[in-house]
């Protein structure tokens, strides 16, 4: 499934890269259970510590298990990742049929006039130079001003996904986006696979048939098929939505989402791909859930997130085939289910879940992958700061909480904001009062055409996504006043120049290569221009 946008701030990276722990670590023998992406994800996170080589990680992975391989969209921050492994674009990439990804468009989500559609941009140096216009704009329009307030036309990273160019620029134009990417997910676990055992991770290919926990209610081992066991000091659970660790042996509570985010299915497909490659997410709201559109550089993958509350896994395969023009085409569907929420504790005992077996939420946004890598990065910290105690648990589990509520409200407002009243599905949507305070609290001074900018910079809501996220999505949607309420602007409100924001944006973007043209001849980092800050 995609994941879109970008939540949060950078994930940290553990330490400084050549940093050496001289210390003996907390404990040596870590077992991953799991394979896919999160589970060599971690791996080699960890086998990237400071410990180096005298940490010992082992990958188990049940030849019995298919990973669920359809999450085929990232935030910015698997960049990275990569980045901190020293592996490049020109590497990875080819390897699991990448593309570059500058944003997401979000349509027929608003039957509001004007704002039917809208894209939600990764960040970029140019966006300092527009994006004190938009708020402004935003602000004025919220005081029922008659000014352009639509996100569209202000950042650089929706011109490049208009024109499927990729955000990589000329090295002679040193504005750098801070892109995502696009990947077919089982080629992408299958290269993590290689670069974990070069780096020392071990893979063991087996089913794992239970887990024998100690007298103090830890894990001790893993009796695995064949009648063996593997024992460890600390266990990771990747074992996805089975949650054989984390949920079956320690019996962690989960924490279900389902009166906040009422999807829970969903159906993938592809496709064929000719002409220009985009270079950003589609999802276009279908009648009782939303369609992703995905490009590769061999195929489109496709899908369906629905709630089987509202219509059937039939109906819904229907509208999707019909949707995309294969109606009566031999091409097959993947039917999934989802269990939206989170675990209690991510962290229990000598346990930690990454991924779909510590939680999952809509994938609407860049949730899925972005939780693997920042819960690997943060344990890693953990790990070198040489305390697994009581209390450092405890605070990992509290910011990991926070995030996951944080994401949650941000995709919650993507349906409470909705306008179309065609179904039940969307109406329900609408009508949902099963928010959180924090968002409650931000959409009230939303409406009440007050800025949000003090709230998000203190934590008071919004936490999880910085201000140009949250201007994009409520702009994006026309949360406005009526526009037969709009009067003319004063001259104050209309100072702007809209025209020189189209000539700058337009101007800059002849500086960044076709999308197809660039898959073709990825340069390699040492010589793209450096990445620029981006200060909102």
């Amino acid at each position: 499934m995609p994941d879109t946008a970008a939540p949060f701030n950078e994930p940290v990276a553990a330490h400084h890269a050549g940093t050496r722990i001289e210390a003996d670590p907390p404990v040596r023998r870590i077992v991953v259970v799991g394979g896919g992406t999160a589970g060599w994800m971690t791996a080699l996170a960890l086998a990237n510590s400071a410990y180096g080589s005298r940490l010992e990680v082992t990958v188990i992975e049940s030849p019995q298990v298919a990973t669920i391989g359809v999450g085929e969209g990232s935030t910015p921050f698997l960049r990275r990742f990569f980045e901190d492994l020293g592996i490049e674009e020109a590497e990875w990439m080819p390897a699991c049929n990448a593309t570059y990804k500058n944003g997401i468009t979000f349509d027929k989500w608003s039957t509001r006039p004007g704002f039917e559609s809208y894209f939600h941009a990764f960040a970029s140096m140019l966006d300092n130079l527009t994006m004190t216009q938009f708020i402004n704009n935003v602000h004025s329009r919220l005081n029922h001003a008659d000014v352009h307030a639509h996100p569209d036309r202000f950042f650089i990273a929706s011109r490049l996904a208009r024109d499927c160019r990729a955000p990589k620029p000329a090295h002679s134009f040193p504005f750098d986006i801070w892109h995502g990417y696009h990947f077919d997910a089982t080629l992408l676990g299958a290269f993590l696979l290689r670069k974990a055992l070069e780096r020392g991770v071990r893979h063991v290919a087996r089913h794992v048939n239970g887990v024998i926990l100690k007298d103090n209610g830890d894990i001790g081992s893993l009796h695995l098929e064949g009648g063996e066991t593997l024992d460890a000091d600390f266990f990771i659970d990747c074992t996805g939505f089975a949650s054989l660790l984390i949920g079956k042996a320690l019996k962690t509570p989960f924490v279900p989402y389902a009166e906040n985010l009422f999807n829970n299915a969903a159906i993938a497909l592809a496709t064929p791909i000719d002409g220009p490659i985009m270079s950003q997410t589609i999802s276009t709201a279908l009648t009782n859930g939303w369609a992703w559109k995905i490009p590769l550089t061999n195929r489109y993958g496709n899908g369906y997130v629905y709630s089987t509350d509202f219509c059937s896994p039939e109906q819904a395969e229907t509208e999707l085939r019909a949707h995309l023009g294969v109606l009566d085409a031999d091409v097959p569907a993947r039917h999934l289910k989802m269990r939206v929420g989170r675990v209690a504790e991510s962290w229990n005992r000598n346990c930690l879940a990454v991924g779909l077996a510590q939680g999952f939420i809509e994938p609407l946004e860049a949730t899925t992958l972005l939780f693997v890598q920042r819960t690997a990065y943060m344990f890693v910290a953990a790990l070198e700061k040489g305390d697994l105690g009581a209390e450092a648990r405890a605070n990992f589990n509290q910011t990991i909480n926070v995030q996951f509520e944080g994401t949650r409200d941000y995709i919650v407002t993507h349906y409470k904001t909705n306008t179309r009243t065609d179904t039940d599905y969307w109406r329900a949507n609408a009508a949902n009062t099963h928010l959180s305070n924090p968002l409650k609290h931000l959409l009230t001074t939303w409406l009440s055409s007050k800025p949000i900018i003090p709230g998000l910079k203190k934590g008071v809501f919004g936490q999880g996504y910085p201000t140009m996220s949250w201007y994009s999505l409520l702009a994006g949607v026309g949360l406005f006043p009526d526009s037969q309420s709009m009067r003319p602007p004063t001259p104050e409100e209309a100072q702007h120049d809209l025209a020189q924001i189209d000539n700058l944006l337009e101007r800059s973007a002849m500086n960044y290569p076709d999308q197809r043209e660039l898959l073709q001849r990825i340069p390699l980092k040492s010589r793209e221009p450096s990445l620029q800050v981006y200060l909102w």
